[in-house]
Parts: C-alpha cells; structure tokens; sequence
C-alpha cells in the first residue's frame, strides 16, 4: 500500500537505467514522428501547367525577392508593341521629289498656259481645252471651260504651291490617299469652290508618296526600347497567396511558384529545426506530466502507444490540411479529446487537446485562431462527453464542440476583416469539425479499446448484462459462486464510489473473479447446497491446491469466453498472494498434532515447519485500487456470510479484522490505495452489508398469516396488499 507521499516520491525518484532508456525511446519515436511530418513534405511537388485549375490556395511557404522573366518578357514586349511602325523619310529626298512633281506640273499645264494666254483666241482657247486633260471630272471640266483666262495664273500657282509644300513634308504610302482628299481644302487666295476643287484635281495625279515603311528601322526602334525596360523584381512575402483556389494557372503564376520551388519539394533546414524544438518540448511536457500525475498509463505501453498514435495521426492530418482556406476549421481535431476521455479520463484528454491545439495553430501560420478553436472545442467536447456511456452523449458533445467553435470564429472574424459571408462558412465548417469528431469518437472508440486493450464503458456495460454466456454459465452451473460475485460487486462498486475509483469497472470485475470454479463447482462451499463437503476428506495441502486452481481455471476460461485482458487481470489479483488461513491453520494442527498439538513447544516447531508458501496464491498483489477494493469486497462478503450474528458490532468487527489482515500481509504494496482510501471503503463496507443483512420485524405467527391473507386477497381482488 502506498500513501500520498510515499507515490509522490516515487514519482520523484530518480529513474533507473531501464526508466531512462524507456523515456529515451518514447520521447524520441514521438519527436522523430512528429518533426518529419511537420519539417519534412515529402509528396511530389505540385504538377501543374498553364491553364490547369489551381486545387486552392498556393501560399508562398517563405519570402523570396526573385526577377520574374515571365513578367519582364511581357513588359519588354508591350514596350515593342508600342513602338510605331518606322519610315525612311528623309528632308532631302522630299526636296527632289517635289521638284520633280513640280516640274512635271509645269509639263502637264502648259497646254493650258498656252490656252489661257492673252494672245490665244477664244476660238483656239477652246480646242485646246477640249483637248488637253482627259481625267477631269465634269465639274472641273465646266470650271474650266468657263473660267476667265485671268482667273488662271492665280489658280495655278496656289496649285503649284500646294503640291509643293505637301511633298516638302511626309508622305507616306499609306497616306496619299487620305492627302489627295485634303487638297482642295489647303488651296488659299481668292479661289473660289469650282476652282479650288479644279487645282486640286490638277496636282492630285502628281502627289507621291515620299517615305515607306522600313522593316529594318522599324525592328531596330523596337529592340532598342525593350532592351530599355529594366527587369521586373518581384518581392514575395511569407503567406502571400501565390494563386486563388479555382482559377486558371497562368505562366506567370508557374513562375512563381517555381521561383518559390514548389513544383520541387525541398527541406527547410530552418523550418526542420524549429518543429524538431516545438516538438521535443512538447513531447517533454507530456511524459513529465503522464510520470507526475498519470504513473499508471506511463508504465502501461498500451496506453502509451495510443495517445503517441492519436497525437501523431492528428498532426499528420493538420500538416495535409495547412493552408488551405477552410480545410483546417473541417478538420475534426476535437475527436483526439472525445476518444482519450472515454478510453482514459477528462485531465489526460485536457493535455493531449493543449498539445494538439498547439500543432493545429502552429501548422497555420501560426494562427492563434485555428489553435483557440481546437483548444475550446476540444475542452468544450472533454466537459460534454463526461464517461460517455450513452450515445446521447456523444450527440451533447458534438453539440457543445459546435456551439464553443461557433463562437472562436465569429469572436476572430469580428476581430478582423473577415465578411459575413466568410462567417457563415466557417460556421458550417464547425457544425461540419463538430459532427465529424463526434462521429469518429463513437465509431472508433470500441475498435481503439480492443486494439489496445482497454475497456470502455459500452464493452463493461455489455458484460455486465446478466444475459452474458458466462453470467448465464455461473447462474446455472455455479448459482452459490453466482450470487456471491452479485454481492461482492455490491460492496466493491459502493467502495469505488466512496474513493473516486472506477465503479463500473469494479463491479464487472467483481462479476467474473470467480468464474474458475466453473471447472469444478462442487469444490467450494457456496456451490454444495449443504451436501457433503469434499475438503473433509482432503488434506490440506491438497484443498489448498485445488483452491488455488480456480484461479488459473479463470484465466483460462476468461481467455476461451474472449473477456477483455484488463478484466482477465482482475482474476489473480483479488486474491493476491493472500494465504489461505483457513487450511493453513488446519494444516499447522495437524502437524501438531503428534506432539501434543499447538500448545506444547514441539508441536508449535512443527507447525512452524509447514510451508506458508504452498498455501499462498500466486497473485500478483492487486496493482490497482479497483482490484484491491475487489480484493476486500471478496474477503469481506464471504467471512461476514460465515458469521452466526450479523449486527452491527459483529460486521465491523469482521470487517475491520479483513482488512487489518490484508494490510499486515502486505497486499496493497504495489497499488495506490491510501490509508483514508481504505478507512472510507471499510465504512462503505459496513453501510452496504447492513443494508444486505438488516434485521426485520419479527411478526407473531398469527401476524403473518394475516398478512399473506390480505396479500393473497389483494392480489385476487386487485387492491393493494398490506
């Protein structure tokens, strides 16, 4: 037995050779799991082309400042663009190309200088006329036939001017056209319409065009721009979103996100040391709060084993659902609180949601919202499980754990930027995190207990139905054996009540510790039914034998009906290594006997010569309060059955003897019950069998056969008995 000290102590004592190295390969299975998960990506980069859809939201993982030659080719590009195509004008050849035009101006008029000199008759004036320029329009014919000879020096000369200056200046290929329609409006002086539309179709044959197209000055002017655009540097910062969930790849998003190499996945040197350090501390804490505070599971593998696998499959399913933009909030981390609190208890569940709390805020960003809405979700889902026997429960907590998430984040979106339409989503993403975890827990909870053998609620609520094969068994084969595990579940559940222990895990256990005597029921007292007693023609030795048989013939039959191994552990330690006094005592008298019996010194040193150890169980000593409160409960039940008197001074007595002997012999050495455990259990105790053994009213005979008439008759006549 260890009082509160002595456990603190051996909390605290300094681990041995074997303790350190189990811590060593416990801390670091967990570290090295949890660091290669979060510091090391090891899927394939992303395999994404232009035009393919992006699956979410691409995040730059760190900041980068890199030349971007998707985004400066475009640039230099749009700068050649711009450039105008480029023509091989040039001051002097326009010269000569207007002195030519000119001239040939003067060659095409002079018909008509000659028609409309003074010396020249109407009669010549007017062949001529008829003669010369064919491609006049009728308009400008009439104006000209009409026209007064001094009207013509004036009009050709604005002509001469006009065609003049137009081919001094540029004149491009593709612009003679639009320049032959703009003639008549340059012609100046006293010109009236006709004969400003008659110049115009003069010279409107002889205009040229004075510069064309050059390929090469053209692409020389374009090279020289964009050779002037300077590179486009690009500064990416931590986070910023590289591509929108759902939109088309561009080759400048493929850019980036090579520049950022994500198309090929790399360590992070630093990323890797900084989980390897959150990781370690973590893992840390969590094994010096399970020696402090929680001995029991850190010496029990089994358990162990299953909060690393919890822990490490939530930080796996954290690191596949970072940076996404709702993923996170779906995710049902609250599940990891929901499955320890029922397979363990709500405080160990508490430390294992902190941890995972811290990966899930950690992994995102960080992000104190997403690591607030997995720690009160969590808690809140802890607090509305409770033991979780009842399926009801499970939908409490669900509902709780959606109700706590709601709330984190509308808190964090009033907090910052966030629209009302992006609240209302991540509010269905709770219901959805809340419903998923509640679900999961109800749906894996029994699959992880029997894996790692321990038992839930719903498996001990299952084998305490007296419909059981094995109860039914003990019911009908060994119905003494059956009624007294009954009452010793009474007393043990009534005890763990009393001290905080499990109840439920007590009575169950009470239920089947004698399930050996199945193998050979009329081997014991309770199954004989006042028959012939098969010890009174045993030596002791031999009744001892067969009594310590029923143990191994419980474990065995344990085994074969498939009970669970934390309730098959209860089976060798309710008895302990408790020495069968009863047969050791006849077996010290017997040898005694010869020499005068117990009370002459020969035959004392002959009873001292009997060995104690084969009338010992081979236990173990109960290694937990539930199996040592059993243990009691056991002894308890069948010396207060022996008892002719069973008032109160007598149970007490009986009682309070169980239990001193326990303790003198040691049986509650290698379990955590403590003195007031033990002072509270045995009033416990004594409350219960006084309930079970109370006296009733001794009615006189003539009394009784009155009541069972008024029974009998109120039965008959349907009113109510006396």
């Amino acid at each position: 037995m260890t009082t509160p000290v002595a456990a603190g102590a051996d909390r605290r004592r300094i681990p041995d050779r074997r303790e350190v190295l189990r811590l060593i390969v416990a801390a670091a299975s967990l570290m090295i799991v949890m660091t290669l998960t979060l510091g090391l990506d090891l899927s394939p980069g992303l395999d994404l082309k232009v035009g393919d859809l992006s699956p979410g939201d691409i995040k730059a993982p760190r900041a980068l400042t890199f030349t971007n030659e998707i985004l400066t080719g475009e640039a230099r590009e749009a700068a050649r663009q711009a450039v105008t195509p480029k023509y091989d004008y040039t001051s002097e050849r326009a010269i000569t190309i207007a002195a030519a035009q000119l001239a040939a101006f003067t060659r095409q008029v002079s018909p008509l200088d000659t028609a409309f000199a003074p010396a020249t008759s109407a009669a010549q004036r007017q062949a001529l006329l008829d003669a010369v320029l064919p491609g006049l329009s009728n308009a400008a014919r009439t104006v000209l036939q009409t026209m007064a000879p001094a009207r013509w020096a004036p009009l050709r000369s604005e002509a001469a001017r006009v065609l003049d200056i137009t081919e001094r200046d540029e004149l491009r290929d593709t612009e003679v056209a639009q320049a032959r329609e703009r003639l008549s409006a340059q012609m100046a002086g006293e010109l009236s319409d006709g004969e400003r539309t008659l110049a115009a179709e003069l010279i409107a044959p002889l205009l040229v065009p004075n510069s064309s197209f050059s390929a090469d000055l053209t692409q020389q002017e374009r090279d020289r721009q964009a050779a002037a655009v300077p590179p486009v540097v690009e500064n990416i910062v931590q986070g910023e979103v590289i591509v929108r969930g759902g939109t088309k790849i561009t080759q400048v998003d493929l850019a980036r996100i090579r520049a950022l190499g994500l198309d090929v996945r790399q360590p992070d040197i630093a990323a890797f040391g900084g989980w390897l350090l959150l990781s370690g501390l973590l893992v840390a804490m969590l094994i010096a709060w399970l020696r402090m505070f929680r001995p029991e599971y850190w010496h029990r593998n089994n358990v162990v084993l299953l909060l690393w696998l919890l822990i490490a499959v939530a930080t796996l399913a954290l690191q596949l659902t970072q940076g996404r933009a709702a993923l996170p909030f779906i995710l049902p981390v609250a599940a990891v609180g929901l499955l320890v609190t029922v397979l363990l208890d709500a405080e160990t569940a508490i430390v294992v949601t902190a941890i995972v709390a811290i990966v899930t805020g950690a992994v995102n960003g960080p992000s104190l919202e997403l690591g607030s809405y997995a720690m009160l979700g969590g808690l809140a889902g802890i607090l509305a499980i409770r033991r979780g026997d009842r399926l009801q429960t499970f939908i409490q907590a669900g509902a709780a754990i959606f109700v706590v998430q709601a709330v984190v984040v509308t808190a964090f979106s009033l907090l910052g930027e966030r629209d009302l339409t992006g609240v209302v989503q991540l509010i269905g993403a709770a219901a959805i995190s809340a419903g998923g975890a509640a679900v999961a827990a109800v749906g894996s909870f029994a699959v992880l207990g029997n894996v790692f053998g321990l038992l839930t609620v719903f498996q001990l609520l299952e084998l305490a139905n007296p419909s059981q094969t094995l109860l039914r068994r003990l019911l009908v084969e060994t119905p003494g054996t059956y009624h007294h595990a009954l009452m010793v579940g009474n007393l043990a559940e009534r005890a763990a009540e009393t001290i905080g222990a499990d109840p439920l895990i007590t009575r169950v256990a009470a239920y089947y510790h004698d399930v050996g005597k199945l193998a050979n029921p009329v081997a014991f007292i309770e199954n004989q039914s006042g028959g012939e007693n098969v010890h009174d023609m045993l030596d002791p030795e031999e009744s001892a034998a067969i009594l310590k048989q029923h143990v191994a013939d419980g474990i065995d039959v344990a085994y074969q009906s498939r009970l669970p191994k934390a309730l098959i552990a209860f089976i060798p330690q309710h008895h302990g290594t408790a020495v069968m006094g009863y047969f050791y005592g006849k077996a010290r008298e017997e040898a005694a006997a010869p020499y005068g019996g117990l009370d002459t010194e020969e035959g004392r040193r002959a009873a001292d010569a009997v060995d104690v150890r084969k009338y010992r169980h081979a236990g173990p000593k109960p290694q937990s309060r539930e199996a040592a409160l059993l243990m009691l409960a056991d002894g308890v039940e069948a010396s207060v059955r022996s008892l002719s008197s069973r008032d109160e001074g007598a149970i007490r007595s009986m009682v309070a003897r169980i239990i001193s002997d326990r303790m003198e012999d040691g049986q509650f050495d290698e379990c955590d019950l403590t003195l007031r455990d033990i002072s509270r259990a045995q009033e416990a105790f004594v409350q219960q069998l006084l309930g079970m053994y109370h006296q009733r009213v001794a009615y006189p005979s003539s009394k009784v056969v009155e009541i069972e008439s008024r029974r009998s008759a109120g039965g008959a006549g349907g009113g109510t008995p006396a």
